[in-house]
């Protein structure tokens, strides 16, 4: 009998989630804060088979902060450590200190190969649809790609409404399904992942995050399930022993590992390229 050729999966997009909006050195020294920080880390995660990066800036105080300045400076040190080998994502988040037009402004001026959306901050309720339905237009003229954050499975639901409706444009998204909320002591487990497939038959491409040391076994799930991953400590700082892991690299690897054990391949930044311009 022949074996199943490995190659029938579709390559396994990790992700890496560095730093988030909130943490600091203080929860982990190895969180990366500057843009140096983010080169360096970047140049790690690539070597451990990250394919994207997703990247939160900071202020002089350290705090979370939205400006295209900073991103572009960002963006510069990742490709100047490691070229094009990842995707570099940009986060619109609001976290509690910017809204909508404010989001939607910096993306506009800093024109990422890639950003990611919470459905619920750009497009909260029916009277914000005309502007993100015109933002969605444009960052579909851009090719810049799309990842848009998903809370729930009652958010899965208003996604595939809004997209029906063309709300939220004409291209392909890449949704990830967020296990768990950002509190303190947050713990997901495999299962969370299971009302988000159950809400609706989930896209070509689709990823998740999770929270606490339990993240590699959802990371692993995920990829059994034909998903993708986001892994790092944006989301979790823990090895699955429940000891602090050593930078976001280990993390990566773990996920890799996981891939191999799976016998997925891994995607590289340039697959991910591709897959994110060739919609069905």
């Amino acid at each position: 009998m022949t074996p199943p050729d490995a190659r029938d999966w579709p390559p396994l997009i990790i992700a890496n989630a560095p730093n988030g909006a909130s943490r600091t050195k203080a929860d982990h020294p190895a969180l990366p804060m500057t843009a140096a920080d983010l080169a360096r880390t970047a140049a790690e995660i690539a070597e451990a088979g990250a394919a994207l990066i997703h990247i939160h800036v900071r202020d002089a105080e350290g705090r979370h902060l939205l400006d295209a300045d900073a991103y572009r400076e960002a963006t510069a040190a990742i490709r100047a450590e490691v070229g094009t080998r990842l995707v570099v994502q940009v986060t619109s988040e609001a976290a509690g200190r910017y809204k909508a037009p404010e989001q939607i402004a910096v993306v506009r001026a800093v024109r990422p190969e890639a950003v990611s959306l919470a459905l619920r901050e750009i497009v909260p309720d029916e009277a914000s649809e005309p502007a993100a339905a015109d933002f969605f237009a444009w960052l579909r003229r851009e090719k810049v790609f799309v990842q848009i954050i998903l809370y729930s499975a009652e958010e899965v639901v208003r996604y595939a409404t809004l997209k029906a409706r063309g709300v939220l444009g004409e291209g392909e998204d890449f949704p990830l399904f967020v296990l768990g909320r950002y509190t303190a002591g947050q713990v997901s487990t495999p299962a969370d992942l299971l009302p988000f497939l159950a809400a609706g038959a989930p896209p070509r491409l689709w990823a998740m995050c999770a929270f606490g040391p339990k993240e590699n076994a959802c990371a692993l799930v995920a990829a059994g399930l034909g998903g993708h991953v986001r892994v790092g400590f944006e989301n979790n700082l823990f090895a699955p022993d429940g000891t602090l892991a050593a930078n976001n690299a280990a993390q990566v690897r773990r996920a890799a590992e996981g891939a191999r054990h799976l016998g997925r391949p891994l995607a590289t930044a340039d697959d991910l390229r591709t897959l994110m311009t060739c919609a069905p």
